[in-house]
């Protein structure tokens, strides 16, 4: 089985958002919907769903990010709760 970054996609009600992607990561995005639907026994999840969890798990695991996050928290508590998770 095939081991990808991303787990089942959860079922938000979506925000609106236009995204210009270039030719060969639509192709990707394509291919990796395809890819996580055949490995979850589903088909094919379209590019649009995957670009919320994609950017959640990417700036979930930027160590460098969570660690700025983490500085400016405890810089100005008062913005914690604007982090996010």
């Amino acid at each position: 089985m095939v081991k990808l970054k991303l787990g089942p996609l959860p079922d938000d009600k979506p925000v609106k958002l236009t995204v210009e992607l270039s030719a060969s990561l639509h192709r990707n995005m394509v291919l990796y919907g395809e890819i996580l639907g055949h490995a979850r026994a589903q088909g094919a999840v379209e590019p649009i769903r995957l670009i919320v969890p994609i950017l959640e798990r990417f700036i979930a695991t930027d160590r460098g990010f969570v660690k700025a996050r983490k500085a400016s928290a405890h810089a100005h508590p008062s913005d914690q709760s604007k982090a996010g998770p």
